[in-house]
């Protein structure tokens, strides 16, 4: 099964989005474990990764889904979001909402679309068309 990673530049997150962030990691189906990684600044290292930007390609959920046939690690960037080398370097720039999202609340939206995602692939009821 895939290797799914959330790498994300900030501080810590507040209560209420750690504990929905870790709820849909729960949730997540057998072989589609997420690992979420805090950073205080871009990691050097980012081999194909998918950056995170309001700016970034458009998808729908099961184009989204079509994402975890293979290892992803998905990078949030900080309040001032990536810098634009990383942007340039992705693998993939992925647009999770056309608005400007808080941090945290950026972080709950992609572990719920990570989540919905999976259960597409392995066919649990969770989404609906």
């Amino acid at each position: 099964m895939p290797r799914l990673r959330v790498v994300a530049v900030a501080a810590r997150l507040p209560a209420w989005a750690e504990q929905a962030c870790a709820e849909y990691a729960r949730r997540m189906p057998r072989g589609y474990e997420v690992e979420r990684i805090s950073v205080k600044k871009v990691p050097q290292k980012r081999e194909a990764w998918i950056a995170l930007d309001e700016r970034g390609q458009s998808m729908t959920t099961r184009q989204f889904a079509a994402l975890l046939g293979s290892d992803a690690t998905f990078l949030i960037g900080g309040a001032d979001g990536l810098p634009d080398q990383v942007k340039q370097d992705a693998r993939l720039v992925l647009r999770i909402s056309s608005l400007t999202l808080p941090h945290a609340l950026a972080q709950v939206v992609l572990l719920e679309q990570l989540y919905r995602a999976a259960t597409i692939l392995t066919g649990h009821p969770y989404h609906r068309t």
